[in-house]
């Protein structure tokens, strides 16, 4: 054979090859779904009576004086049994009408920043909510570190709220600097649930690195994608902790108003469970 022709040969298995694109490595590494098993990481079946676990949960009062940012209308108390008690295998946040450190309402916001801080798993609260005008009940995450900033630039995940006087429906959301409702962009998605105040259902959250997914009972409703463009989009690469609360009133819980007469309003817990892939 000509060298000629080995030399042809040779270039056009260059040239081939040059243009064989190598497979793409995984974007996401650091999915925890990869080939591990799901693991019960931290839970809370309320098994007790008094005052939530205090190795598990503290309360959040440090926005009273601001009305949390939303003009909300409720004083968040704090280790007071009124407004949160763990009894009969439940935990009970509840709402009360009555004058308090000048406030005209009451309620609990409990959080597990310090004692439960995660990055990526599965969240799982089953409760029962309250109905009534001016009830705003949520089951959501926040950063624990705000490393990209205060809100929205470290970001914010709303696994279940609902207000009073938009009844049976469940919104889920994500908040980001790029995507939140100040800038008319936030992402959510809604579903109806009939039975959400008469009957328990379990709000779960599905947390990867490249999406998180929120369910009502396994039904997927709402899906937030990892779209590769930095934190302002995705700032759900650091851990975040559990919040349950009830607000009263407030931008949207109070958009048509607060109907006295409802009171006291309880939103039950049934558990917690958090789950990581280890």
């Amino acid at each position: 054979m000509s060298s000629i022709l080995i030399s042809l040969i040779y270039l056009g298995t260059a040239l081939f090859t040059s243009c064989v694109k190598e497979p793409d490595p995984d974007p996401y590494p650091d999915n925890p779904n990869n080939g591990k098993t799901k693991t019960l990481v931290w839970s809370d079946e309320f098994d007790y009576a008094g005052l939530p676990n205090s190795a598990k949960w503290n309360y959040d009062t440090e926005g009273n004086s601001s009305g949390w940012g939303n003009n909300e209308s409720q004083y968040y108390t704090s280790g007071r049994l009124e407004n949160s008690e763990v009894k009969d295998g439940y935990l009970t946040i509840t709402a009360i009408k009555e004058e308090y450190e000048g406030f005209h309402y009451t309620s609990a916001r409990l959080r597990t920043k310090g004692s439960g801080d995660w990055l990526y798993g599965r969240v799982e609260v089953r409760a029962k909510l309250p109905d009534g005008r001016g009830m705003w009940p949520a089951i959501w995450m926040l950063p624990t570190d705000w490393a990209y900033g205060g809100w929205p630039k470290s970001g914010e995940i709303d696994i279940m709220e609902n207000v009073g006087y938009d009844p049976y429906v469940i919104v889920a959301s994500a908040h980001t600097e790029s995507y939140n409702h100040v800038l008319g962009t936030q992402k959510s998605n809604r579903i109806t649930i009939n039975t959400c105040y008469s009957d328990f259902h379990v709000y779960a959250l599905e947390w990867e690195s490249k999406e998180y997914r929120v369910y009502v009972d396994d039904m997927l409703y709402f899906t937030f994608k990892n779209e590769g463009t930095g934190y302002k989009a995705w700032p759900f690469d650091k851990r975040f902790h559990l919040l349950l609360n009830v607000a009263v009133g407030g931008n949207w819980g109070g958009a048509q108003g607060i109907d006295d007469s409802i009171f006291p309003r309880k939103m039950i817990i049934d558990y917690v469970r958090i789950y990581q892939y280890l």
